[in-house]
């Protein structure tokens, strides 16, 4: 089934959330990042974190950033997400492997680390992004997530993400979950979802047999439960010739000519999407106005 996110309303207007299943998003990246289990894990679920955030952007011209640095063997973990959830990613080290954490799952938080901070940048299409950060709780991605939004954005946030692995190291399924309480949630609406939460169990769990619409009506149950919003979402890199031409200039007319009187071609690599943007010395050249060939 396509990759799909979900967006509404639960306990009557109490309560907003927004869901995906993002099973082809997160294998896309595998594909392309060539990752091993733990890295897919991490930054499938960075991924999947990010698209639900980018969502929530009303400019079309919007976009979140999402970067978590744990200080764990993994590197530094990045996604960017644009106003329609569509997400791109990448981490430093793709090939690390751990020992499995005794309850048998990857070792997301030791690959991760939790010495070190989450970053969200959120750039709304006009004017200056909005930067706020937090301290890592575990490294496992989902509690940081809701720590960012109750330290930095003081809104009680539940989230909850989730990659499975394949024996063939493919996904089997992706998704997550964010919910947020509204002003005026009572006391016991927050100890029902708490209940119905911890009874939930994991999302993957449900993403076996059941679609994300399905596993959110699962989760409310009889709590009035709405769908406000459903839209395809893909992983999506929005890299292009010109726009490295660009980056290729912001380095300055003294760096481009020493790197075409090299007289070889110059390769840049797009961290996203592994493409490779070839640039002949005549070409570099060509760049800079007034330059001649």
């Amino acid at each position: 089934m396509a990759d799909y996110l979900i967006r509404g309303m639960a306990a009557h207007g109490m309560v907003r959330f927004v869901a995906e299943q993002s099973t082809g998003m997160v294998e896309r990246m595998r594909a392309i990042h060539r990752t091993l289990p733990l890295a897919t894990a991490a930054l499938g679920r960075t991924l999947t974190a990010c698209s639900m955030m980018g969502d929530d952007i009303k400019n079309d011209n919007g976009s979140v950033t999402l970067q978590i640095r744990g200080g764990g063997p993994l590197g530094s973990v990045t996604a960017v997400s644009d106003a329609r959830g569509n997400a791109r990613g990448y981490l430093q080290n793709p090939a690390v492997e751990l020992p499995l954490r005794p309850d048998g799952k990857l070792d997301v938080g030791g690959g991760v680390g939790s010495d070190g901070v989450l970053t969200v940048l959120r750039d709304m299409g006009e004017g200056e992004p909005f930067s706020g950060r937090v301290e890592l709780r575990s490294g496992e991605i989902a509690e940081d997530v809701a720590a960012y939004f109750a330290v930095s954005e003081q809104v009680p946030t539940v989230c909850a993400l989730g990659v499975l692995v394949g024996r063939d190291q493919s996904v089997t399924c992706a998704g997550g979950f964010m919910l947020q309480l509204m002003p005026g949630a009572g006391d016991d609406l927050i100890a029902a979802l708490e209940q119905r939460i911890a009874a939930f169990g994991s999302v993957t769990g449900h993403l076996q047999t059941e679609n994300i619409e399905q596993a959110m009506a699962s989760l409310f149950g009889d709590m009035d439960f709405e769908v406000l919003d459903r839209h395809p979402i893909a992983y999506e890199c929005k890299c292009s010739r010109e726009k490295v031409e660009q980056a290729l200039l912001s380095m300055g007319r003294d760096e481009l000519l020493e790197l075409a009187g090299k007289n070889e071609d110059t390769h840049v690599t797009c961290q996203f999407c592994d493409a490779d943007y070839v640039f002949t010395p005549q070409e570099l050249r060509a760049l800079l106005p007034g330059q001649k060939n």
